[in-house]
């Protein structure tokens, strides 16, 4: 992996030694009003951190790619993330702290990230899942090119009742190696 400059902000590649300053941005309570729980330890939040940096799954079907976002100040605010899966489909996360919501970050970032990948993997189609309330999120990836997935594609991913399967399909010119 390596790290991914926006002109504005630094993507790091997420190492276990991230998790002091990590912890303290999962922290924030509104990160979560709509999922998830912040991490319960610094230690579990290293040590989840740790098993991430082989990069990969087990069986190798998966590539783990995790950076922690920078501002130029040398702050954390976030991290985005991919899955990378053997058949070119990509599964794309991110969150950032709440102080920095509404600026063009996540989706400075984000759009960083998509650039790396078609860059550097055979990715075909995006992913996202969002819960449904979130009106936010869901506006990010929109502005990014994903589109609501039809209700066989939702079957098919056994995506939950209350969330929203985003996709971005990618033109085959734009898949490298």
């Amino acid at each position: 992996m390596q790290t991914i400059n926006t002109g504005y902000l630094t993507l790091e590649p997420q190492v276990a030694a991230h998790a002091p300053e990590m912890f303290i941005v999962l922290s924030d309570p509104a990160i979560y009003e709509y999922e998830n729980e912040p991490p319960q330890s610094v230690a579990g939040l290293q040590e989840r951190f740790l098993a991430l940096e082989s990069r990969q799954s087990r069986d190798g079907s998966q590539k783990w790619l995790n950076w922690v976002i920078r501002l130029p100040t040398m702050d954390l605010i976030g991290y985005v993330q991919a899955t990378v899966y053997l058949d070119g489909r990509t599964a794309v996360a991110y969150e950032l702290n709440s102080a920095y919501w509404g600026r063009g970050l996540a989706s400075q970032a984000v759009r960083a990230v998509i650039a790396h990948l078609v860059g550097h993997y055979k990715i075909r189609c995006l992913s996202a899942v969002l819960k449904k309330e979130n009106h936010r999120s869901m506006r990010l990836l929109q502005r990014l090119g994903f589109t609501l997935a039809c209700a066989r594609q939702h079957a098919e991913l056994e995506v939950e009742h209350d969330e929203f399967l985003m996709l971005r399909t990618l033109p085959p010119s734009s898949s490298h190696s």
